[in-house]
């Protein structure tokens, strides 16, 4: 195959992106369909290596590969400012155009990407461009308000805090003078100079607005008229998207749902990783290429059903189950009522049953791990147990029978709060005969968002409320002789960022129930495709100069009353030897508050960036720390940028916005 490692794409402004390709050596005689990615990762070095595997494999397999860097990231010119900008959506449409227009395009496309490619595959599908033929989407959203890193259940999650701190990261990173020459410092000082404090911008819309809605495509799923193929995993935070899309796409859909964190899955670390490679060949040659393979008349949507297993085990054993669509008359509804500490499936309600209160400590939450798990091995769920001591908890007896669950249990609960801003989280977990409790799906509601997150209103203190509220799909077994436990807290730190002022809530357990979409048997779980290894191998020489480091740290100074959660996420630090380039990525992440109280809420994180080449060196390091008060969220943010040993660049900002019902 023939590798360009920087072809400039020319946008009709006058700016040019930077792509990388991988075309077939004969692909200028007999063109062939095209595979983008466009995305802001640094093509040239973060994620040389993982393009390295997947477009070798695509172009051996009849596929010219092409990887964009974004307007204002890698060696593409220009300023990122924010991300799904229209900007962007409308400079993908003309790489479309560009790679059609190449002598080594047939004309076919297909758009793949995980996160930011699998939000902006699904975004410029639904503008339709002629030469867009199909898309896999990984582990991306339909909706960029209640279902991404920003607000969940109309709560602020602290990973828009952690996302916000990574990009603005990225951000301060400057392109390879290799590839740009002498234009290298000028490109680096305009992003320094303007790509800003996306945080800011994202907590100045905590309600969904039309800042949200542009780039959601449920506003309009029939807008989507190519097939897409929607992958997910359990551990990761966007598997309902994979659900909401068969329910609602007109065009072809298929759904995969693994094990695996926030990572394409052929690299999960829990055990049930895939050779996703090939098996999106398979995809793409039914779409692009017309091959009568099957795969669009398989099962619309295949899961991984999930073992009971100890919460604090590496792996996730299970099984791969399947049905024909979502919704599936497959999944029967089987209420449970809340009693006396009590799930049970008789709806009998005894003759008095008491009203019962819960105000949650702060750490509660402590133990929750990641909303979108990268490490596995770190910021996963611990035992529940930890947790339960400030939750109100309702377990079933010991089940007499396995019970398995697919699709979104639904919560539906009588309660009062005697705050206006309150919120309540909601976790299931499988409860072993030896205690241990393992979390298997939950669900968090900012209770003013209890009708519309586009316009909350205030609870009245001591009003009673039926209040719904969705959990996170799932597929779980749940052994006989083990136990089903709904937990109930008012707080869930530093997952989601809580209400100004600690909040008492009544419940009415005799007006409350949860639905679990109980699954039945079914023959078309036997004889599924086997979706194979992973057989990749690594094509690019690299050295590993120091391994990567994964923490995650719990700490409790008695004496001070201090409560820290300690992140470390440390990439390797890695050369690529062919281009003698070595990069350096560092993470730090800090969740904090004393004696309990919430006006001592505090979200540091720190983020280095480094480049290096013979006596060449580029240093960035970013630090964004977020508090509250009652009234106001606070951002103070710093960025220093260093050539060599001389600091070349420093700014800080000191913001202050507004809380809304939040």
């Amino acid at each position: 195959m023939e590798i360009l490692e920087h072809v400039t794409v020319p946008m009709s402004d006058g700016c040019n992106l930077s792509a990388k390709l991988w075309i077939p050596s004969d692909a200028r005689q007999k063109p062939v369909p095209a595979i983008l990615e466009y995305i802001p990762y640094r093509k040239r070095d973060f994620k040389a290596l993982r393009d390295a595997l997947i477009y070798n494999y695509f172009a051996e397999e009849g596929y010219a590969g092409v990887r964009v860097d974004i307007r204002g990231s890698g060696e593409s010119e220009g300023i990122l400012r924010d991300e799904y900008l229209q900007q962007e959506l409308d400079d993908g449409l003309e790489v479309l155009r560009w790679i059609a227009s190449q002598p080594w395009c047939d004309g076919n496309i297909g758009m793949m990407g995980i996160s930011w490619g699998g939000f902006n595959g699904l975004q410029i599908a639904a503008l339709q461009p002629p030469e867009l033929k199909a898309v896999i989407t990984v582990a991306s959203s339909d909706n960029r308000y209640s279902d991404d890193v920003h607000y969940m259940g109309g709560n602020l999650l602290s990973d828009n805090l952690s996302w916000a701190s990574t990009m603005f990261a990225y951000n301060t990173c400057p392109p390879d003078p290799e590839l740009v020459g002498e234009k290298w410092r000028e490109m680096w000082l305009e992003r320094l100079e303007g790509s800003g404090l996306w945080l800011k911008k994202w907590l100045e819309h905590q309600r969904f607005d039309d800042y949200w809605k542009h780039g959601s495509v449920c506003m309009d799923y029939e807008a989507i008229r190519c097939p897409v193929y929607a992958i997910s995993g359990w551990t990761d935070g966007y598997s309902n998207t994979v659900f909401r899309l068969l329910e609602n796409l007109t065009a072809p859909v298929k759904g995969l749902i693994g094990a695996w964190g926030h990572k394409y899955p052929h690299y999960s670390e829990l055990g049930d990783n895939i050779d996703f490679p090939r098996e999106a060949v398979r995809w793409w040659d039914r779409w692009l290429k017309g091959v009568r393979n099957g795969i669009d008349e398989e099962p619309a949507l295949r899961v991984w059903m999930q073992d009971t297993v100890s919460p604090i085990s590496p792996t996730r054993p299970g099984r791969w189950v399947a049905e024909s669509g979502y919704p599936t008359g497959n999944v029967e509804q089987k209420k449970y009522y809340l009693k006396h500490g009590l799930l049970d499936i008789d709806d009998r309600v005894p003759d008095f049953m008491p009203e019962l209160t819960i105000q949650s400590p702060l750490s509660v939450g402590l133990f929750a791990g990641k909303w979108c798990s990268y490490a596995a091995d770190t910021d996963l769920p611990s035992d529940q147990r930890e947790e339960d001591g400030g939750a109100l908890v309702f377990d079933t007896p010991p089940l007499p029978e396995d019970v398995e669950i697919l699709g979104m249990p639904e919560l539906e609960i009588r309660l009062s709060s005697n705050k206006p801003v309150a919120m309540l989280a909601a976790r299931i977990c499988d409860v072993a005969p030896n205690g241990r409790s393992t979390r298997v799906t939950y669900g968090v509601l900012n209770l003013t968002h209890r009708e519309s997150d586009e316009h909350p209103t205030e609870l009245e203190p001591g009003q009673v409320y039926n209040i719904y509220m969705p959990l996170n799909y799932i597929a779980q077994r749940f052994p006989a002789g083990h136990q089903i436990r709904l937990s109930l807290s008012t707080s869930y730190w530093p997952l989601v960022w809580p209400p100004p002022e600690p909040v008492r809530l009544t419940i009415y357990p005799a007006d409350s129930q949860i639905t679990l979409p109980t699954r039945l048997s079914s023959e078309g779980d036997t004889g599924l495709r086997d979706l194979g290894f992973p057989r990749l191998q690594a094509l690019r020489p690299s050295t590993v100069l120091r391994p990567e480091v994964k923490e995650w740290e719990v700490v409790h100074n008695l004496r001070t009353n201090k409560v820290t959660l300690h992140v470390i996420n440390n990439d390797a630090k890695t050369r690529l030897d062919d281009i003698n380039w070595t990069t350096e990525k560092n993470v730090e992440e800090k969740y904090i508050y004393r004696n309990n109280n919430y006006d001592t809420l505090r979200g540091e994180v720190t983020g280095e960036r480094r480049f290096e080449r013979d006596d060449w060196s580029v240093y960035t390091k970013t630090r964004t720390i977020l508090t509250s008060t009652k009234t106001h969220f606070i951002i103070r943010a710093t960025l220093d940028a260093y050539e060599g040993d001389v600091r070349i660049y420093s700014k800080t900002w000191d913001e202050m916005v507004k809380r809304d019902l939040l």
